[in-house]
């Protein structure tokens, strides 16, 4: 059975998981859908994906910059802002208050 997320429950924290994986690199959309996958979270479309990078780059925490491709089209690689970086951090401390949270919860026997 292959695992899957709600989307109420993604919803709440794809946001974070896209600041943090375009932290690690810079990345082209569909490149974060494979990213994504490869990391579990397979339920996430392409209509999913690029609305959220376009709230991302209008609330300045990402910039996106069309390069040239060797395989095709040109793409538009994200990165981070540094508004950006300090979002990913309260991101990432809110998430170990609230996953240690929820897991003490689900450890009760």
């Amino acid at each position: 059975m292959k695992n899957s997320i709600s989307s109420q429950m993604l919803k709440g924290i794809l946001e974070g998981c896209i600041l943090k994986i375009i932290g690690q690199k810079e990345i082209y959309g569909y490149e974060m859908n494979l990213t994504l996958k490869e990391y579990g979270i397979s339920t996430v479309s392409d209509g999913t994906i690029y609305p959220l990078l376009l709230k991302l780059q209008k609330q300045n925490l990402i910039i996106g910059e069309m390069r040239s491709s060797d395989e095709g089209p040109m793409r538009k690689y994200y990165k981070l802002t540094d508004k950006g970086k300090d979002q990913l951090e309260i991101f990432e401390k809110e998430w170990d208050v609230l996953s240690n949270s929820v897991n003490n919860i689900f450890s009760i026997k």
